[in-house]
């Protein structure tokens, strides 16, 4: 039986397009979120592929622990995890909210990516293979971005947390990374507002497969890999050791928009993906939201020469 990929966070916005990935690549999924409903769904959008859903939460131990008992009723093998888990959604000065919004974020957040670490590496120790562990980390760990004080404090957080676990995981002999993705994602929902530059879901997702698929490769060492990085990322994605043209490399132009490369997938049906070069993100311009990007171009205009002339003038 080929090793399945665990997905947690499944039906979340980055979780859908790595499961696409997987689907895409042949891989066996498990996909783990907490709504039934949205794993039914998920489900019916791939009738041939081999794809197992299952309602489960890394939210607190018992949840967890419920989880791995689960898992292992399944009995069947595992390539690795990637854990694709949703960042809480507070907005607002950090000043202005309450100390215990901090609190609430970092339970949304950081929690969960501990807790799920703290069950499924032990558990992934146990198969006897050598699995892989990813994390998918979400904007504001580096930079922080005003008015989302608390996501870019716990998004600094889950980066240290990563280079933590990457060093402990060592001891399951389990390889555990952090995709870091500082930047927004281009969705169906947002697609007015989005960025030409931001990564789509799907591309997210095969680079979240393959590091999990050159997990043995050395030049994938790093507890905490940025998404731009293109080290270990091209090359066959199904574990087959064949090589494929467009593995990684496929990217979408926008959102919901068919370009004209034709691909089959194994468990779905047909889909239109392109054969362009991903895009990436050359300028710390691209890292911001549309909106403040004009605040910052209504600002550079107050200090115009054209501006201070007229201002003279009076």
């Amino acid at each position: 039986m080929k090793p399945a990929v665990l997905v947690l966070g499944a039906t979340g916005t980055v979780g859908r397009g790595v499961v696409r990935a997987a689907a895409e690549a042949g891989w066996p999924v498990v996909a783990v979120a907490r709504d039934a409903e949205a794993l039914q769904a998920l489900s019916r959008q791939y009738p041939r592929a081999n794809l197992q859903v299952l309602v489960g939460s890394v939210t607190d131990d018992a949840a967890a622990d419920a989880l791995v008992t689960a898992l292992q009723k399944l009995d069947r093998p595992f390539a690795g995890v990637i854990a694709a888990l949703g960042a809480g959604e507070e907005r607002g000065r950090l000043l202005d909210q309450p100390a215990d919004q901090l609190r609430h974020a970092f339970d949304d957040a950081v929690m969960p990516q501990l807790v799920a670490a703290r069950h499924l590496l032990p558990w992934l120790a146990a198969s006897g293979r050598n699995c892989g562990y990813v994390m998918i980390g979400g904007p504001g760990g580096r930079n922080p971005w005003a008015g989302y004080g608390h996501r870019s404090i716990s998004a600094a957080a889950v980066r240290m947390l990563a280079r933590v676990l990457h060093g402990e995981a060592r001891a399951f002999a389990v390889r555990l990374q952090l995709l870091e993705v500082e930047s927004p994602v281009r969705t169906d929902d947002n697609e007015k507002h989005a960025c030409k530059q931001w990564p789509c879901v799907d591309h997210i997702g095969r680079k979240a497969l393959a590091l999990l698929a050159h997990r043995n490769d050395a030049r994938c060492t790093e507890a905490v890999v940025d998404y731009r990085n293109e080290a270990c990322v091209n090359g066959d994605l199904s574990g087959s050791g064949r090589v494929g043209p467009h593995d990684i490399e496929l990217d979408c132009d926008e959102p919901g928009v068919d370009s004209d490369v034709e691909t089959t997938l194994p468990g779905s049906s047909h889909l239109q993906m392109t054969d362009s070069e991903p895009q990436e993100m050359d300028s710390t311009a691209s890292l911001l939201p549309s909106r403040c990007l004009q605040d910052a171009r209504k600002l550079l205009e107050t200090f115009s020469p054209t501006r201070k002339n007229q201002e003279r003038s009076r």
